[in-house]
């Protein structure tokens, strides 16, 4: 082990023996992926405002820069900075942030590139709070004007992280947008008032690991690891689109039996306005899930629901509310996961009200393929993946850019994004067709990566933003999102913003 190398709380006693002798202890941090000549002056300058050069640096897990980063381990980070003579200690960080760490090794002067000095441009307005961090321990933060590079830039063009069509692709779509105009679309949704209409859907994920081939039956046997819950369906694309948009409603049904509400509560963001009706002598839709660990994969699923169709006096009051709010929404953002929320009365009355509705409906084992996209006779965005359009089109075969015109013109939709798994997807807006590769190719989880889709592109349909930026945006999400387990989390504003970024530099 380098000598320079500590663990932080090594570091944290460290520095106050160093101070102790009167030492002057500059800090800096950063990620460090690609370590270029950028940083080495940047230490270089740093190192200029005091007497020993502290270097702390982010976790792995921490690298919010989506999929293929960090493009190296901590370790490898963490041992490439030690080689410099300019760095005097080296520590891996514990947080997501330096807020702690500062407070936890109070330097004297904590230095950032002149590119964080414009807290504007600071997506996460870590830099912010940073600065108020080491005012707190009684340091000043100083901003070193450097020559400049992007470990993002050099990592996309000289690693290969992606494929040869994905970085052509993004070549040339950061030669049409900036990452600027891109992010300003997706600041400009956050004032729309939303409501998301749809099952809640409690998402019961059971991990065991396998221990062989029953003795008596063809059965695989597994020990019993956990249980973990998730708030899905409706509910995690209103959680979605909290992350991006103050004012969601969100309108679903509830069962009187084992209602879940309180889990539901606690797992929702405060921000939303939950819209409940209950359906008598039924139970909150759970889909619970039997999984093997090592590889992660499914092995069972049970749905706990009841899945006849609404009684009329429940339909009657849900049409009543509905016709009662739907006008005063800008968006309405409908979810049908066919499990008998959505009866005729209640879709012909969606699609009249509502000023703009953006449409998915779902294929799955609880509605046996009748829950197409054509139950509905309007929606002005679109939002499925290609089985779903097949099956809708009872059309196996065709090239789908020939569906995608017939499908939306039955619904007389202009703009629609079809999802294509690896293939990424395909924006469509009055018969224009563009084809967006998807952003990667890793995936611990496909659940809920298409609903994270739907949720963050509807409102920038609805807003008029290039169909193009649209499909590009949601492949991010998607890609995001295929690296969560189930709906453990929901893509954030900081995140995403993050991977836009470092995909277009």
């Amino acid at each position: 082990m380098d000598p320079k190398i500590l663990e932080l709380d090594q570091l944290a006693e460290k520095v106050r023996q160093l101070k102790q002798e009167n030492k002057k202890i500059v800090h800096c941090h950063g990620v460090f992926d690609l370590l270029h000549v950028g940083h080495i002056r940047h230490f270089k300058a740093a190192k200029q405002f005091g007497d020993v050069l502290i270097v702390t640096v982010t976790q792995d897990k921490y690298v919010n820069k989506g999929p293929y980063r960090p493009a190296f381990t901590e370790n490898i980070r963490t041992e490439t900075l030690a080689a410099l003579d300019c760095v005097d200690y080296v520590a891996i960080n514990k947080w997501p942030t330096a807020v702690e760490t500062i407070g936890l090794l109070k330097p004297d002067i904590y230095t950032k590139g002149m590119d964080y000095s414009d807290p504007a441009k600071d997506y996460s307005g870590g830099i912010l709070t940073e600065k108020e961090a080491i005012t707190q321990v009684g340091g000043e933060i100083i901003f070193t004007n450097e020559i400049t590079f992007s470990s993002s830039n050099l990592i996309n063009r000289y690693l290969h992280i992606f494929p040869k069509e994905v970085n052509d692709y993004i070549i040339d779509f950061s030669k049409k947008y900036s990452q600027e105009e891109i992010i300003k679309y997706l600041d400009g949704i956050n004032n729309l008032k939303i409501l998301v209409i749809g099952e809640a859907i409690i998402d019961e994920y059971q991990y065991g690991e396998s221990i062989g081939k029953a003795g008596k039956e063809p059965i695989i046997a597994l020990k019993y690891l956990k249980t973990e819950k998730f708030a899905g369906g409706i509910l995690a694309i209103a959680n979605q689109i909290a992350n991006f948009c103050d004012n969601v409603d969100m309108f679903t049904l509830l069962g009187e039996v084992d209602s879940q509400e309180a889990f539901i509560s606690q797992n929702l963001n405060k921000k939303i306005n939950k819209l409940f009706h209950y359906r008598k002598d039924s139970p909150t839709l759970v889909k619970r899930r039997f999984l093997e660990t090592s590889p992660l994969s499914k092995l069972l699923e049970f749905y706990i629901f009841n899945d006849d169709s609404l009684e009329p006096e429940l339909s009657k009051e849900i049409q009543a509310h509905l016709e009662k709010i739907l006008p005063s929404y800008d968006l309405v953002i409908v979810a049908d996961f066919g499990h008998e929320l959505f009866n005729k009365e209640i879709i012909n009355l969606i699609t009249k009200k509502s000023r703009f509705i953006a449409v998915n409906t779902q294929s799955n084992a609880g509605n046996m393929g009748y829950n197409t996209i054509s139950k509905y006779p309007r929606a002005d965005y679109i939002c499925i993946d290609e089985p779903e359009i097949r099956l809708d089109s009872k059309d196996k075969s065709s090239e789908v850019t020939e569906l995608i015109p017939k499908v939306a013109k039955k619904l007389s939709c202009k703009k629609m994004v079809l999802t294509r798994g690896r293939n990424g997807c395909i924006a469509y807006s009055n018969n224009n067709i563009t084809s967006i590769p998807a952003f990667s190719e890793e995936v611990l989880d496909t659940m809920g990566a298409g609903d994270a889709l739907l949720s963050i592109t509807s409102p920038l349909v609805a807003n008029d933003v290039p169909m193009e930026i649209v499909g590009f945006v949601g492949n991010a999400v998607g890609a995001m999102a295929c690296m969560i387990i189930g709906n453990k989390q929901s893509i954030d504003k900081v995140s995403l913003y993050k991977f836009i970024t470092s995909l277009m530099k």
